[in-house]
């Protein structure tokens, strides 16, 4: 059925006008942002094929790209960059809200600050999370972005950051796109090395957490990587 054969209210925007965004589908949600349907299909359909892809899941359409966007029927360039600017706007809003808590109690506190800056991702990110003596968050920043299956551990870049930030601790967060959050031996190097070099420099790492799709590995709570 075409959109405009549909009851008035019933259609996304006239919905979203009268009854509010929330009163809404997934669906429908993504069908305003696709604006309109094509020749034979109408544009909630459009919609649905999407999250279909995706699993049925806003968590996995998170980490689809421009070009898997534009692979489905009706959707070019410009909506595609509509869609991925709308799921990165959310990205940001949920990161922010995690954010506003600055005292990290433990690994928890940190899986849920950055999983929205990570979940999704198809490539391994590395971020610092630096604190000063009683743990509160001074600053945050993504040292790397890897490959899918790696990432590189600035360790200089690292101690020179504590040092113009005079920070006290150093939390080091990177993402496994596989889901498994178990740490590889590189993981285990570097995190060994970082130890000993902030040491040098009278700061120390609080933790290394690996995060994956829903949970996460800290090296604080398993006692890996600890120096002998």
């Amino acid at each position: 059925m075409k959109l405009k054969d549909w009851n008035m209210e019933d259609r996304p925007r006239e919905k979203l006008l009268h009854r509010g965004a929330a009163a809404l589908e997934n669906a429908e949600l993504l069908a305003i942002l696709i604006g309109s349907g094509v020749p034979g299909t109408n544009v909630v359909s459009i919609a649905q094929d999407m999250l279909s892809s995706a699993g049925g899941r806003l968590t996995d359409l998170f980490g689809q790209t421009t070009r898997d966007l534009m692979s489905h029927k009706g959707v070019g360039p410009a909506r595609a960059v509509a869609i991925a600017a709308a799921l990165e706007l959310g990205r940001r809003y949920l990161a922010e809200a995690s954010a506003e808590k600055r005292v990290i109690t433990g690994p928890e506190d940190v899986f849920r600050r950055m999983l929205p800056l990570m979940k999704g991702l198809d490539h391994e990110e590395c971020w610092a999370l630096y604190l000063d003596r009683v743990n509160h968050v001074t600053g945050q920043e993504r040292l790397t972005s890897g490959t899918v299956d790696g990432t590189f551990i600035d360790t200089k870049r690292v101690i020179r950051n504590v040092l113009d930030r005079q920070a006290k601790a150093v939390i080091l967060v990177h993402n496994h796109p596989s889901g498994s959050p178990l740490p590889g031996e590189a993981d285990i190097r570097a995190t060994r090395q970082l130890q000993l070099a902030l040491r040098t420099f009278d700061a120390r790492l609080f933790d290394h957490v690996i995060v994956a799709d829903g949970c996460y590995y800290s090296f604080q709570e398993e006692g890996v990587g600890k120096s002998e």
